[in-house]
């Protein structure tokens, strides 16, 4: 009889355990599938055509000489000359000094957008620079962009 208790507790146990690490407790935004497309068959068939692409004004920024302790930002300008819904699914950078901010809405096919990158060059000196990698629904579904940076002393050493 022990022994099916015992059994018991243990089966409810695992079915709450279950149960509890299947809801995360939180809400997410989601992004209807309709708007996922990966181009790549099995057959060899592309439909690259109708995907989403991005073209920056420019990949690369030059901050130029700052001072070090400075936070300086730049807006990375895009458009999405591409024929479909362009979805940034995530941005992430090289550096914890460096914080991104993107769209979390689709953008529609000849719309613009814009990536925020701020960097603090805190406790950073000389010649600094910082990959910014955007994950999208683009092929390829990564673009690199990049910040640098001349960090001096307020007394102008290098």
């Amino acid at each position: 009889m022990k022994l099916r208790g015992l059994y018991l507790v243990l089966t409810v146990l695992a079915v709450s355990f279950i149960a509890a690490c299947n809801s995360s407790g939180h809400k997410e935004d989601k992004i209807s599938s309709d708007l996922v497309n990966n181009p790549n068959s099995a057959n060899g068939d592309s439909k690259s055509g109708t995907l989403p692409a991005f073209k920056f004004e420019e990949i690369e920024h030059d901050f130029g000489k700052i001072i070090q302790g400075e936070s300086v930002s730049y807006e990375f300008k895009f458009t999405n000359t591409g024929k479909s819904d362009l979805i940034i699914v995530d941005v992430s950078t090289s550096c914890g000094c460096t914080v991104p901010s993107f769209p979390r809405t689709p953008i529609r096919a000849g719309e613009t957008g814009v990536i925020k990158v701020s960097f603090n060059s805190a406790g950073k000196f000389g010649f600094q620079a910082k990959n910014i990698l955007v994950v999208a629904n683009t092929q390829p579904n990564t673009t690199l962009l990049r910040i640098k940076a001349q960090v001096v002393s307020a007394n102008g050493e290098k």
